[in-house]
C-alpha cells in the first residue's frame, strides 16, 4: 500500500530516458557541427570576394592613371592589404583625397586572426610564400579541407 503513494521514476525508467536523451543528443551534435562549418564557409567566401573586389577595382583604377605615376615593380596591384583600407592618394588631388577600397580587412573565420596568405603577381599560383612587390591575390591560412577535398587555402 505505501508504494503505490509514493511518486517518482523507478531505476528502469530513468534508464530508458537517459538512453533517449544520449541518442538524441548524438544525432544534434553532427549537424550543429555541419551547420558551424557551412556559417564559416559562407564567411571566407564573403571576405576572399570583397578583397579580390577591392584588389581588382584598385588595378582598374591604376590603369586608368586614377593615382597618378605608378609605382616600379607592383604593376598596378596594391603594394598591401592595408593601403586598401588606409586610402590611396588620388594623384591628381591638390587636397589630398584618398580613395578607399576597403573599410577594414576582414577576419578570417578559420585561423580567427586578420592574417591572410599573400600572393603578388610575380609569385608561382601555387605558391604558400609572398614575394612581396604586390597583392594580387588572398587566400586563407588554414590547413583544414572542406568536405569535398579541397584545401580552403584554395579557394
Amino acid at each position: 500500500m505505501r508504494r503505490r503513494k509514493q511518486s517518482g521514476l523507478t531505476l528502469v525508467e530513468l534508464i530508458v530516458a537517459f538512453t533517449i536523451m544520449l541518442i538524441l543528443t548524438s544525432m544534434a551534435v553532427p549537424l550543429a557541427r555541419a551547420k558551424v562549418r557551412a556559417q564559416r564557409e559562407r564567411a571566407l567566401r564573403y571576405a576572399l570576394d570583397d578583397m579580390r573586389l577591392a584588389i581588382d577595382k584598385y588595378k582598374d583604377y591604376c590603369d586608368m592613371g586614377v593615382f597618378g605615376p605608378v609605382k616600379q615593380g607592383t604593376n598596378c596591384w596594391p603594394e598591401t592589404l592595408e593601403s586598401l583600407v588606409e586610402g590611396v592618394k588620388i594623384g591628381s588631388s591638390a587636397d589630398d583625397k584618398k580613395i578607399k577600397l576597403l573599410r577594414r580587412i576582414p577576419r578570417d573565420p578559420f585561423t580567427n586572426s586578420n592574417e591572410w596568405g599573400m600572393r603578388s603577381d610575380q609569385d608561382d599560383p601555387t605558391a604558400n610564400s609572398w614575394g612581396g612587390q604586390n597583392v594580387f591575390d588572398v587566400y586563407s591560412k588554414t590547413d583544414q579541407k572542406a568536405p569535398d577535398g579541397t584545401a580552403y587555402s584554395e579557394w
